[in-house]
């Protein structure tokens, strides 16, 4: 065997108890579990638990993996596998003119890094470009308002019979090179303007490809509950599987909500809809500035966003749908300026304003218009009540949903999946650490329909973990948000060491994880 991993406690992946065993690897792929034979490496894991890698099920690096081979902030998580494409904006399928556009519509997301050769255009070209060595594994979700911004445009208004055809077609054709499904986001435009009509035609193409749709859907405040069951109904129309994407229940509104949440999702699981969720175990969320803005303030795009805000009387009708009508962009909920850090921006002049409260309209319009939408941002509106109550539903998964770029990120980017073993499993006992560590590599694994991945059985690829259950946790703080986990020594990929006795190494493993039914699996 090439690598004998000895005396470790295994937690498989499938929840149940936790046991001592040897782990054989050979070729990449785990050949013996209670092996004794030898091998061209022993590393003696006592005290230390063995687990699947851990599934990031909503992760924005889709260009940090092209363009920083260390990529600790994942890998030093024990994360093997990421999700990209989330929130129905990235950066396939396109053509030069939405490149253009979304290179700076999603710089707030993930930056837009000098010299970074954007040599693709297909989705399946972007998964080849993945293919040339990344440090993590990553697949790919269609993004549907990326999809609606090629075929239609910018505009608030139905999609053409011909409209409908080419967004079906682009669908298909991203499914067909390897997508595992499709995203939407529906606070942001132009994802927003599509109707429940016209996201059930392409989720019928989803279903028929065997993917699953992941909306981040009309509302996470005012309407919430409406809003998922929204998605409910509109996946059980197309016969397609449901992935709720950061599944909160956030904003004064829905303070101690989530039974209600959790109660629509039983009654819809007991009915035979195909439903999972992930979250990120923390309170506040991160976004730009630009997308709490109402949804006709950006048609036409980011340019016609900073002319109406340049405009006087404009801008005071943005103001006025933001603070007393409740902006659809910010969830229906009127904003609290006292609720809004400033997590990053991209003009440099404006630096000073990272890690302090918005205290009003004039500043954020400020902000909007010299950092041209580019400014990033927490908003303090989770309860603790609900993440723990979502985090322990039989259909949950994890997900950091963390931004990269910005001078004070959301720490979850950094720590998201050590919190949930040190905070909920070892400080709360929210979850146990079987039942944690199932919520973060069997269940996710079986989402995205991947046959050997995400538990530890002999054939499985080695796809690896060993932390210590005992002192795993978080570096990342709100204070330091880069700062790395404790207590993850070892991370394999493709029997591969990514971080060896707690350190990165140079090893390029990742590789794109394409559809089985895809053209290339």
């Amino acid at each position: 065997m090439d690598l004998a991993i000895r005396n470790a406690t295994i937690v498989d992946g499938t929840g149940n108890p936790p046991y001592t065993a040897d782990v054989g690897i050979t070729h990449g792929r785990i050949t013996e579990i209670g092996c004794a034979r030898t091998a061209s490496r022993t590393l003696d894991a006592t005290g230390l638990a063995l687990a699947p890698g851990f599934i990031d099920m909503h992760a924005h690096s889709d260009l940090a993996l092209l363009t920083d081979p260390a990529h600790e902030a994942k890998a030093a998580q024990g994360v093997t596998l990421e999700v990209l494409g989330q929130d129905g904006l990235s950066y396939a399928p396109v053509d030069d003119r939405t490149l253009d556009t979304l290179r700076g519509q999603l710089a707030g997301w993930n930056g837009d890094p000098e010299g970074l050769e954007y040599d693709w255009r297909s989705v399946g070209g972007y998964l080849d470009r993945l293919d040339r060595g990344i440090a993590v594994n990553a697949a790919y979700l269609v993004p549907q308002g990326t999809v609606r911004m090629l075929a239609v445009g910018w505009q608030a208004r139905p999609a053409t019979p011909a409209e409908l055809d080419r967004m079906r077609e682009l669908v298909a054709e991203g499914l067909a090179q390897g997508a595992v499904g499709m995203s939407s986001g529906l606070t942001y435009t132009p994802g927003m303007y599509a109707s429940d009509a016209e996201l059930t035609e392409l989720c019928r193409v989803v279903a028929a490809h065997g993917g699953y749709y992941c909306p981040h859907h009309r509302s996470y405040g005012a309407g919430a509950l409406e809003a998922y069951a929204e998605m409910i109904a509109l996946t059980r129309e197309a016969g397609c599987a449901l992935h709720l994407a950061h599944a909160t229940m956030n904003f004064g509104v829905n303070r101690g909500r989530a039974p209600e949440l959790l109660a629509l999702l039983d009654e819809a699981l007991a009915a035979g809809a195909d439903i999972t969720l992930d979250t990120y175990p923390y309170l506040p969320g991160s976004t730009t500035l630009a997308a709490t803005l109402p949804s006709w303030a950006t048609e036409g795009g980011p340019e016609a966003a900073l002319a109406r805000l340049r405009d006087d009387a404009q801008a005071e009708r943005i103001r006025h749908a933001m603070e007393v009508e409740g902006s659809d962009g910010c969830h229906g909920v009127p904003v609290d300026w006292s609720t809004i850090e400033v997590s990053g921006v991209r003009a440099p002049a404006l630096a000073a304003h990272v890690g302090r409260r918005v205290p009003d309209f004039v500043t954020a319009r400020r902000l909007l218009l010299e950092d041209r939408l580019g400014t990033t941002i927490l908003q303090h509106v989770g309860h603790e009540e609900n993440v723990r109550a979502i985090m322990r539903h039989r259909v949950h998964t994890g997900g950091s949903d963390g931004l990269l770029v910005g001078d004070k990120p959301h720490p979850r980017a950094y720590g998201t999946f050590p919190h949930y073993l040190g905070r909920y499993v070892r400080e709360l006992g929210v979850l146990s650490l079987e039942e944690c560590v199932a919520h973060l590599t069997g269940r996710p694994a079986a989402r995205l329909g991947l046959a050997d991945r995400g538990l530890i059985r002999e054939g499985h690829r080695a796809d690896l973990v060993l932390f210590d259950p005992g002192t795993v946790a978080a570096g990342a703080t709100f204070e330091r948000p880069r700062a790395l986990p404790t207590g993850i020594p070892y991370v394999l990929i493709d029997g591969r060491f990514v971080i060896e006795d707690g350190r990165r190494t140079d090893v390029l493993a990742g590789r794109s994880v394409r559809s089985a039914r895809s053209a290339r699996p």
